[in-house]
C-alpha cells in the first residue's frame, strides 16, 4: 500500500518515496504527499526528483485498481508525455523525492475548504461536487432557489472569521450511529480501517461547548483556518435538475 502522508498534515510539500512498482499506469510509491483524485477533488501534480536530480514530471495521481477494477490502497502517480526516456531509467525500489505542486495544491485546499463553507450556508444532502484548482462546484439537492449574493456575502463572513479547522477520526460504528454527518448522496467517505478521517470547521463540537460550522467525514486536503481561503465568490447557480441547485465558486477578481 501507498503510505499517504497528506492525510495527517496537508502542508508537507515533499517527500522521499521508493518506487514499488511501474507499469502502463504509472509509478507506485510506498508513501507519497500526492493527493489521488477522488472525493470531488482533483488529483495531485508535481514532480518525483531522480537521485542524479533529473525530475520527472507528474501529470496526475490516481488510486489504483485490482483485476476487479476496484480501488485499492495503492497510489499511481501519472507522468506527463514524453517521459519515456528518465522511465527507462527507473526500477523498484529506487529512491525519489515526490515534491508536489504547491501553489496548484494550495488552490485545491482553499477551494475544498470553501466547499465545506458553503454546506453550512446550504444545509441540505450534496448530490456531487467537483474540486480544481481553478474553480469549485457543488450540486444541492434543493428545490428552493439560491442567491449569488447572499451566498458570497456569507463566505466572506465565515472567511473574515478565522474559523480553525481540526482533523479527526471517529469509529465505523459511530459513523453508522450518526449517518447525517455523511452530506454527500454520491460519494461515500474512505472506510477500511475501522476508523473515519473527519474534519471540523471551527467550534468543539463538545456538550457544552462552542458549535461547529461544519463536521463531516472527508479524506480530502484543506487549510488549517477559514482565513487562509481568501476572497471566494459564487460565479454561478444553475438548475440541473427539478431538485437540484448547481452553486459554482470562483477566485474574486483582484
Amino acid at each position: 500500500m501507498t503510505d499517504d502522508l497528506f492525510r495527517a498534515d496537508a502542508y508537507l510539500r515533499t517527500c522521499e518515496a521508493r518506487i514499488l512498482r511501474i507499469d502502463d499506469t504509472g509509478i507506485v510509491l510506498d508513501r507519497t504527499v500526492f493527493y489521488p483524485l477522488g472525493g470531488g477533488q482533483a488529483g495531485d501534480t508535481g514532480v518525483l526528483v531522480l537521485a542524479d536530480g533529473r525530475e520527472v514530471a507528474i501529470a496526475d495521481t490516481r488510486k489504483a485498481k485490482d483485476a476487479e477494477g476496484q480501488p485499492t490502497a495503492e497510489f499511481v502517480h501519472v507522468p506527463a508525455p514524453d517521459q519515456a526516456d528518465l522511465l527507462a531509467a527507473l526500477k523498484p525500489g529506487d529512491t525519489v523525492t515526490a515534491r508536489l505542486d504547491w501553489e496548484r495544491r494550495h488552490r485545491l485546499m482553499r477551494f475544498h475548504t470553501a466547499s465545506h463553507l458553503l454546506c453550512h450556508l446550504v444545509p441540505v444532502p450534496v448530490n456531487g461536487c467537483s474540486i480544481t484548482p481553478e474553480y469549485a462546484r457543488i450540486d444541492f439537492h434543493i428545490t428552493d432557489p439560491l442567491d449569488k449574493e447572499t451566498l458570497t456575502a456569507g463566505l466572506a463572513k465565515l472567511v473574515e472569521a478565522a474559523h480553525p479547522l481540526t482533523v479527526g477520526a471517529i469509529t465505523d460504528a459511530e459513523l453508522d450511529a450518526n449517518p447525517a454527518l455523511v452530506k454527500s448522496m454520491s460519494v461515500q467517505p474512505p472506510r477500511g480501517t475501522g476508523t473515519v478521517r473527519t474534519i471540523r470547521i471551527g467550534g468543539t463540537g463538545e456538550d457544552g461547548g462552542t458549535p461547529s460550522i461544519d463536521f463531516q467525514p472527508c479524506g480530502g486536503t484543506h487549510v488549517a483556518n477559514t482565513a487562509e481561503i481568501g476572497a471566494v465568490v459564487v460565479t454561478k447557480i444553475e438548475k440541473k435538475s427539478a431538485t437540484t441547485r448547481r452553486v459554482v465558486l470562483g477566485w474574486a477578481a483582484a
